[in-house]
């Protein structure tokens, strides 16, 4: 049911998102899922068209797939916000064709900051990681409730 939920969040917020519209044929179409550290996971696998180098995602795909995972830790709080910092480490190549997963969860509230953390786990070891500044952004997410 909470799955439901923040697919319907991120279709009204961001309805042609890149890393999670289903409606975008071009996309990742990642599904986030609620996990139960109070954060957000999904499986991916990224196909030669979002290669850098041979065989590797590239590093922007990487860092997108990255944000949108923390944006999703924000939907399932009923809040939609955008991302004002990040930093992205790089520590081995995502590679292509071979499934992977991105976990983010939501580190410290400031209001109206709040600060994220996500990795990306491939083969059982950690290929990226990210933290971020997200800046709340209510007029967004007008009518939106927690899950």
């Amino acid at each position: 049911m909470r799955q439901r939920a923040i697919s319907s969040i991120s279709d009204r917020v961001h309805p042609n998102c890149v890393v999670c519209s289903p409606a975008n044929t071009r996309g990742l179409q990642l599904e986030f899922v609620p996990g139960a550290d109070g954060g957000i996971t999904a499986t991916f696998r990224c196909g030669k068209a979002l290669e850098g180098y041979p065989g590797l995602v590239h590093g922007g795909i990487v860092s997108s797939i990255l944000d949108g995972a923390m944006g999703h830790c924000m939907f399932l709080r009923g809040q939609a916000a955008v991302t004002v910092e990040m930093t992205t480490r790089f520590r081995h190549p995502v590679v292509i064709r071979e499934e992977a997963a991105v976990s983010a969860r939501i580190q410290r509230v400031a209001h109206p900051l709040y600060l994220l953390e996500a990795q990306i786990v491939q083969a059982g070891q950690v290929k990226a990681t990210a933290q971020s500044k997200f800046y709340d952004q209510p007029e967004l997410a007008d009518g939106l409730e927690p899950l």
